[in-house]
């Protein structure tokens, strides 16, 4: 029965790959069964094991289920979640239930009935995945997790479907603009195919001009300003902030994420441990190795933990403008702690607030 491959298994860490993939699929086997009322799509996202029961029931009627015209079906049971390393997941009742589907996809004519799973995410560490990348028509979509490198892979593979490419440094940027969401990863990587002249790669300054900037606070034009040292433009650029509602917190967030991150950029740099380069901040893997165990818990990307930074995109950081001294830096903080302080005192003079601050800091 190995070779037979009774069924479709695609599953990964993000769902949305997996179900774009499984929609992809579903149409084509669709395609293969002319008669609709002999196709069927069933959820399989569950929040406890009663409904993980519910939707392996509902997955062993349809697939019991003969044609009306005595063709071919195709089943569909998509959006499952209940393989995933989760409450519901480990739970008794579930992996009883998990026994039971493989026992009904043992059991299935692929000649009779189509049957096609997704599922996001999956512990592979388990049997049941084991047993379906043996026995079924197994795909594993965009690697086990959502880090950097699977993402850059994400992004490449998306522009060579649509017949573009990137240039050096744009996949970087992309990804620090956009984060891990690989949703909206695809949908900027389409934008920029359509927007880039036919023939040209995909540049830096098209994502810089183009992407909206998701992933962190740090692209705000405040900070870009702000960080360049250039006075008119930051004034400017909190004028038109305030003039569209917007508001002083994610001004100064941003503010105080740049700062951070400049901060451990500057030691590392006076150290000698690190260099801004063009093609990014050189020495990072190697201060990795010598500074990692100072930031013991801090694994999660945050600008508390230069470690965890894409060095390019660090490098990017530290080269808008002239790398402020040190005492700037920690003076940059200070005015930050005097500003939010300013703005709970005065909650209606918000942009007054922040040019101020904005003043002292880059008339020093």
């Amino acid at each position: 029965m190995a070779d037979a491959k009774n069924f479709t298994f695609i599953c990964g860490a993000d769902d949305f790959l997996v179900g774009r993939l499984g929609a992809e699929r579903y149409a084509a086997l669709a395609a293969e069964v002319p008669d609709e009322f002999s196709r069927e799509v069933l959820s399989g996202f569950a929040g406890n094991v009663s409904e993980v029961e519910a939707a392996v029931n509902r997955f062993r009627d349809s697939v019991q289920t003969v044609s009306m015209f005595g063709g071919k079906r195709v089943v569909w049971l998509k959006d499952v979640n209940f393989l995933a390393d989760t409450v519901t997941g480990r739970a008794e009742g579930t992996l009883k239930n998990v026994e039971e589907l493989q026992r009904i996809l043992e059991t299935i004519n692929p000649d009779e009935t189509a049957v096609l799973i997704t599922a996001a995410p999956v512990d592979r560490r388990r049997s049941f995945p084991k047993w379906c990348e043996k026995h079924g028509d197994f795909t594993l979509v965009g690697g086990d997790d959502k880090d950097g490198e699977a993402l850059a892979g994400v992004a490449l593979a998306e522009a060579r479907r649509l017949g573009v490419s990137f240039a050096p440094g744009a996949v970087e940027l992309l990804l620090a603009k956009v984060g891990s969401n690989t949703r909206l990863l695809v949908e900027e990587v389409h934008k920029l195919a359509t927007a880039v002249d036919e023939g040209a790669p995909i540049d830096e300054a098209m994502v810089a001009d183009l992407t909206p900037n998701v992933a962190e606070g740090d692209f705000f034009e405040a900070a870009e300003a702000f960080f360049s040292g250039d006075l008119k433009w930051t004034l400017a650029a909190l004028h038109r902030h305030f003039f569209t509602g917007g508001d002083a917190r994610p001004i100064i967030s941003a503010l105080q994420n740049r700062n951070r991150i400049l901060l451990q950029v500057r030691a590392l740099v006076d150290a000698g441990d690190a260099r801004v380069g063009p093609r990014g901040l050189d020495g990072l893997p190697k201060a990795a190795t010598t500074y990692g165990s100072k930031f013991v818990g801090a694994t999660e990307k945050s600008s508390y933990n230069l470690l965890t930074q894409n060095a390019w995109y660090v490098g990017k950081l530290a080269s808008t403008g002239k790398l402020p001294t040190l005492k700037r830096l920690i003076d940059n903080q200070q005015e930050f702690i005097i500003a939010f302080k300013q703005l709970i005192e005065r909650p209606r003079e918000q942009e007054e607030v922040l040019r101020e601050m904005a003043v002292r800091c880059l008339s020093a």
